[in-house]
C-alpha cells in the first residue's frame, strides 16, 4: 500500500515531519477488572457488574451474602451516587431500587489486583462523569425539616429515606428543624449564608418552600440569593406539588436521588401585591372553586385527597359562582399558540449549565413593571367583568397534586403564568366531566376551559363579602390583588433543566 505522502500529489514529502500521518488513538478501556472473576464495565446507560461469585451468593446493601443470583447486574448511571478508591479497594455507592416507589442506599466493595492507580482513578472519574453529567457533585445542602407538616412524620422520613442517599452521595449536609409557622422565612432571610450552600432542601409540604422563597426575597441581595441557591422540596407533607413537578415523584427517597442528580433550573417567580404587602409566589394562585375546595375543607383532612373531590361536588351541585372583575396582560391566547410554545421548548436539548449571570450583592428584588394593586390599571390590559365566574386558577407549575395536571403547558421559565378560567354556570354533568378530565389528561382540550399564557393580571372580587384566595396553597385576605411574573428570578433543581415532569398538552399516552 502506498504511503500517505506518495498517495497525495499535493503534499511535499520533505515536510512530512511537520505533518505526520495521523495515528489511531487508543480508546481507554471501559472495563475495570476486580480480580479474576469480577469486572465493572461502563455501558451505554448503565454500569455493568460481572461477578462469577454471584452464582453462589448475592450481596445485600450491607455486604452480607444471602441467596443465589445471576453473574451480572446492571445499575443505571442515574442511580450511581459515588465511587472511590481507598487502599486498593474500590467502593461504589448507588441507589438500589426497592419496588417502583422507593430506593435505598447500597454499595459494592471489591479489592483490586491492578496496581495502576492512575488508570483506576481515571476510570472512576469517567464513571462519575456519566453518573452526574452536567449536575453538580457533592452539593452543599441546607436541610429544613418541618416536624409538624403532613402527619408529623417528616423527621422520620428524612432520617430513614433521604439522609442515607445524601450521605452516600458525599453531599455536605446541615440540618435544622423549623419550630413554628414562618420560621423558614426567618432562617432564609436572616441566618442563611447563601455563599455557604448550593441548595435549600425543604423536608415538608409546599408551604416551607413558599416560606423559603419569601425569606430569600427579603434579603438585601435578594436577586443574588434567589439566583445562587436552588430551592427544592422533598415530599414529607400533605401537599407535594413542587416535588411532583421537578422530581417526578412524591417518594422521599426517589426525590432525594433526583435532588442529588438535579440540574440547576431557572424558575419564574410571581410578585403578588395585596394592600401594601408584596409576597412571592412560585406555584399557583386561585380564586373560586379550587381555592374553596382546598382551604374550606381543612377540617376534612382526615379524608385525604378525597376532601378536594367532596368540596368540588358540593359546590358543583350548588352551582356556586365567584363574581369578579379581571384585567389581564395576555401573551398567548389560543391553545394552538400555547402548544407551539411548549413544543418548541420541549424540542430543545437539556442545558449543560446555568448561563444566567449572578447578580451583584447590591441588587434586591426587581422593580414592579406594572406597579401594585393600588395603582391605576396599566395600559394594554384587557379588563373583563366575570359575573358567572366558577374558577380562576393561575399556575407556575403543571401538577397541583399527584392526579391533577392542571397546567400541562406550564414551563419553568417562559416568563408566563398559565391561566385557567371556567364559568360557574356550566351544566353539572359538564362539571363532573371536567373533574375527571384532569385525571385523564384531557382537561386542556375541553372547549369550555379557557386556557391562556399571561404575564400579569389583576383580580377584584365583587358581590361577595367573604371568600377564599389561595397563594401557593396558603390562605390570604379576601381582597383584590395583582400578580406579575419575573422571568427566571428563582432557582430550583430539575431532572431536565428546562421542563417539568408532567405530560405536555400534545402528549396523550
Amino acid at each position: 500500500m502506498a504511503s500517505t505522502a506518495e498517495a497525495d500529489p499535493f503534499r511535499d514529502p520533505s515536510l512530512s515531519h511537520l505533518n505526520p500521518p495521523p495515528t489511531r488513538q487508543e480508546e481507554p478501556s471501559s472495563t475495570l477488572a476486580a480480580g479474576k472473576n469480577a469486572s465493572f464495565t461502563l455501558g451505554t446507560d448503565s454500569l455493568i457488574v460481572l461477578d462469577e461469585g454471584l452464582l453462589d451468593k448475592k450481596w445485600n446493601c450491607c455486604g452480607i451474602a444471602s441467596s443465589k443470583n445471576k453473574t451480572t447486574r446492571s445499575i443505571p448511571f442515574f442511580n450511581i451516587l459515588w465511587a472511590e478508591l481507598v487502599d486498593d479497594e474500590i467502593t461504589i455507592h448507588y441507589a438500589e431500587s426497592i419496588g417502583k416507589e422507593k430506593v435505598r442506599a447500597a454499595y459494592l466493595n471489591y479489592e483490586l489486583e491492578k496496581s495502576d492507580t492512575t488508570f483506576i482513578n481515571n476510570w472512576i472519574e469517567r464513571l462519575l462523569d456519566r453518573a452526574y453529567g452536567a449536575s453538580q457533585r457533592r452539593k452543599r445542602i441546607k436541610v429544613l425539616v418541618n416536624p409538624f407538616g403532613g402527619k408529623g412524620s417528616a423527621q422520620k422520613l428524612y432520617h430513614k429515606h433521604i439522609s442515607p442517599i445524601f450521605t452516600a452521595s458525599r453531599c455536605e449536609i446541615d440540618v435544622e428543624k423549623t419550630q413554628y409557622s414562618g420560621h423558614a422565612v426567618e432562617i432564609a432571610a436572616e441566618s442563611l449564608d447563601t455563599e455557604a450552600y448550593d441548595v435549600i432542601a425543604c423536608c415538608s409540604g409546599d408551604g416551607v418552600a413558599h416560606e423559603v422563597f419569601n425569606g430569600l426575597a427579603k434579603k438585601k441581595d435578594a436577586a443574588r440569593a434567589l439566583a445562587k441557591v436552588a430551592v427544592v422540596q422533598l415530599p414529607c407533607g400533605s401537599g407535594n406539588a413542587m416535588s411532583l413537578n421537578l422530581n417526578g415523584t412524591a417518594s422521599p427517597s426517589l426525590a432525594a436521588l433526583a435532588v442529588v442528580k438535579g440540574l440547576r433550573t431557572p424558575l419564574d417567580m410571581v410578585s403578588i401585591t395585596q394592600g401594601d404587602k408584596r409576597t412571592m409566589s412560585f406555584l399557583s394562585q386561585s380564586v373560586g372553586i379550587v381555592a374553596e375546595c382546598d382551604l374550606a375543607t381543612e377540617h376534612l383532612r382526615w379524608m385525604g385527597s378525597a376532601r378536594f373531590t367532596y368540596g368540588f361536588l358540593v359546590r358543583l351541585i350548588g352551582k356556586t359562582i365567584y363574581p369578579a372583575d379581571i384585567a389581564i396582560k395576555f401573551e398567548h391566547e389560543t391553545k394552538k399558540d400555547i402548544c407551539a410554545v411548549y413544543s418548541a421548548e420541549a424540542a430543545k436539548s437539556p442545558p449543560t449549565h446555568d448561563d444566567r449571570p449572578v447578580p451583584s450583592p447590591d441588587i434586591g428584588l426587581p422593580e414592579l413593571k406594572y406597579g401594585t394593586i393600588n395603582d391605576p390599571l396599566p395600559e394594554g390590559w384587557l379588563l373583563t367583568s366575570h359575573d358567572k365566574l366558577g374558577n380562576f386558577y393561575a399556575g407556575n407549575m403543571a401538577y397541583m397534586s399527584s392526579d391533577a395536571n392542571f397546567f400541562p403547558a406550564a414551563l419553568p421559565s417562559d416568563g408566563c403564568m398559565d391561566l385557567v378560567r371556567i364559568d360557574g354556570n356550566v351544566k353539572r354533568t359538564t362539571g363532573i366531566k371536567t373533574l375527571l378530565a384532569v385525571e385523564n389528561h384531557t382537561f386542556f382540550d375541553l372547549p369550555h376551559v379557557n386556557y391562556s399564557k399571561i404575564s400579569a393580571y389583576r383580580i377584584i372580587p365583587k358581590n361577595q363579602a367573604q371568600g377564599y384566595i389561595s397563594i401557593d396553597g396558603e390562605r390570604v385576605p379576601f381582597e383584590p390583588f395583582q400578580a406579575e411574573v419575573h422571568r427566571g428570578l428563582g432557582t430550583v433543581l430539575s431532572r431536565t433543566g428546562h421542563l417539568y415532569e408532567a405530560r405536555g398538552p400534545m402528549q396523550r399516552s
